[in-house]
């Protein structure tokens, strides 16, 4: 009786969640069916729950059910991936890790969790079909990627030049590159300059985002499948072999697993791939370009990269500067941006006030180019065409004023007393006050709500000009 209750309780506790869970006894019969698993599987919990496997599952047996595999061998089977029809004829693809249930050092039961991946398997699909056509037919479908070449990177900076020269001299050589930068520097752009300036130009460019996909589903995407490598597997090329004669992009190298890391060393060294359930080894030829968000160096001592896959990357490196330590590209940066939203959102921007520019050099920049551009592009949105400059007020979209102010703050009081501090404040919010208001008195006093004698008590305490007013 008390075990009955224990698997009332367990199976009322985990029936929240995402995750499937499944749960057999040693006899095979099911202790645990929560709802995700049944919306999985197309099932009710009632049609499972204290019923042998097999009768649930007709179609399995002792070598394919891997939570029998697991009862019978007492080893976990982790971060399996299965692609299958559920009892409403739907394909599906999950995820799954199954665990021996030990009491006593005696096998109990079995375990299996599951996560959907139903979704990212078609998108991962979709992707290398389109990329397997772009390959077969280049000459009548346009590249879905912008051609980038090194004049595209934009700045004057003694670190961002010296970043540059180094890709060029890449762009005439078949080594491996590895580009560090933090998040919106622009490692895309440098990656696609070396390839589309380089020898490999005329070949095939493909990047992919290393963060983007589950493990199991990346190993199949970069080396691709032999069928029935997995359940429901189909034979279908991997990007290096798409890739095969021209250049690969992994980006966010060390977010991969160092299972999978270990797989592309191997690849890297001996110069061919082996598809995820095939048994040829493929000769591919392909220029790889790794970029890391994170310096290599820390991800090595955090264990997220591997030491000898880095050095097989490191043979050509690239270190992208920040925004912040490139302030003497940020007026530049900001107007080339300016003539780029101005064409594209019909506007007629030429200036952009002092004020903005000298926030835009105190400011942190976390996001990097990118941020500024989505900072302009945002701004310039809210501008009407009669406009001409770009103002602190125009970037009410964004966090920038915000983060700004904070910085301004206390940036300015280590140079000046509180009490000197709070009066160059309440200068700075007049002027702006009398500028809202067409520098009408009347109607900037009450815009602050404040007394009108109030207001040119401050006016001729500040000196503030006023020739203007009226």
């Amino acid at each position: 009786m008390t075990n009955i209750m224990d698997s009332i309780l367990l199976q009322n506790i985990l029936q929240y969640g995402n995750i499937g869970i499944h749960a057999i006894d040693n006899n095979r019969k099911t202790i645990v069916y929560n709802s995700t698993m049944a919306h999985l599987e197309g099932l009710e919990i009632e049609q499972v729950i204290g019923k042998d496997l097999f009768e649930i599952f007709p179609s399995l047996n002792e070598e394919t059910s891997t939570l029998i595999r697991v009862l019978k061998l007492g080893e976990p089977i982790l971060n399996s991936t299965q692609t299958y029809l559920n009892f409403k004829g739907h394909s599906i693809t999950t995820i799954s890790t199954t665990l021996p249930l030990i009491n006593n050092r005696k096998i109990i039961g079995a375990v299996e969790l599951a996560q959907d991946l139903t979704n990212t398997k078609i998108l991962s699909d979709q992707l290398l079909e389109l990329q397997s056509v772009l390959k077969r037919d280049n000459s009548n479908i346009k590249p879905l990627i912008r051609k980038y070449s090194l004049n595209n990177i934009i700045g004057q900076n003694e670190k961002l030049i010296s970043a540059k020269k180094i890709a060029e001299k890449a762009c005439q050589s078949p080594s491996s590159v590895l580009i560090y930068g933090e998040t919106g520097t622009g490692k895309e752009m440098f990656a696609q300059s070396i390839h589309y300036n380089g020898i490999r130009k005329d070949k095939t460019f493909i990047a992919q985002n290393c963060a983007a996909i589950p493990d199991s589903l990346l190993e199949g995407i970069l080396f691709g499948t032999e069928k029935g490598g997995f359940t429901g597997a189909i034979e279908r090329e991997g990007i290096f072999e798409q890739a095969n004669g021209g250049t690969l992009l992994l980006d966010e190298i060390n977010s991969m697993s160092l299972t999978l890391q270990a797989k592309l060393l191997r690849v890297l060294q001996e110069g061919y791939i082996r598809r995820v359930g095939g048994i040829k080894d493929i000769p591919i030829d392909v220029r790889i370009i790794a970029t890391t968000n994170e310096n290599p160096l820390e991800s090595i001592n955090k264990g997220t990269l591997r030491k000898d896959l880095y050095y097989r990357l490191n043979v050509i490196n690239i270190n992208i500067p920040p925004l912040r330590e490139r302030l003497d590209d940020i007026e530049l940066l900001t107007y080339y941006f300016i003539t780029k939203y101005n064409r594209i959102l019909n506007k007629n921007i030429n200036r952009v006030s002092n004020d903005v520019l000298s926030d835009f050099k105190k400011y942190h920049w976390p996001g990097n180019v990118r941020e500024l551009e989505n900072f302009i592009e945002g701004a310039i949105n809210m501008v009407s065409i009669e406009d001409k400059a770009l103002n602190r007020e125009d970037f009410v979209t964004s966090n920038f004023i915000n983060n700004t102010t904070d910085n301004i703050v206390f940036n300015n009081l280590d140079n000046q007393a509180l009490p000197d501090f709070m009066d160059s404040i309440e200068q700075r919010i007049i002027n702006e006050a009398l500028k809202r208001n067409n520098f009408n008195i009347t109607n900037t006093a009450n815009y602050l709500g404040i007394k009108r004698q109030t207001l040119q008590a401050k006016i001729k305490k500040y000196k503030i000009m006023q020739n203007n007013l009226h």
